[in-house]
């Protein structure tokens, strides 16, 4: 079995070496095996649970509910079905925080359009002006 380092982790998950420890250490990350001279390593199984670490961040999952998804894996499973109705629930908040931000993101749309119209026309009649300017 192949293992990585945390700098290869960090470059391969595209997140800074700080977020991993910062992870072990509020117990996101169980089991990180280490080398004698303290360094951790982490296999391709323990890359793919950080992986699900981050889209739940990414999602703005709590840590402290990242934390206890985490336990219940830990655990086995008999908790599957705990975690199940956690991610049916995190999915119903991804969901509505989507909806949120379309309807955020057509308001932006609207001030765009305004904003784009307001700086055209501002262009042709400093262009008008330029043109009645020169014929003088």
């Amino acid at each position: 079995m192949k293992y990585y380092s945390i700098s290869e982790v960090s470059d391969r998950l595209d997140i800074p070496e700080s977020t991993i420890r910062y992870y072990e250490k509020k117990g996101l990350l169980p089991q990180i095996e280490r080398d004698e001279a303290g360094r951790r390593f982490f296999s391709e199984n323990q890359i793919a649970f950080l992986g699900i670490i981050i889209y739940l961040k990414n999602t703005h999952m709590p840590i402290s509910v990242i934390k206890q998804y985490v336990d219940w894996v830990v655990e086995g499973e008999s908790t599957i079905e705990l975690r199940l109705e956690m991610m049916k629930n995190h999915k119903k908040n991804v969901l509505a925080e989507i909806s949120l931000m379309q309807e955020a993101l057509k308001g932006i749309d609207v001030k765009i359009a305004r904003y784009t119209k307001y700086t055209q026309e501002r262009k042709e009649a400093r262009e008008d002006e330029f043109i009645l300017e020169k014929r003088k």
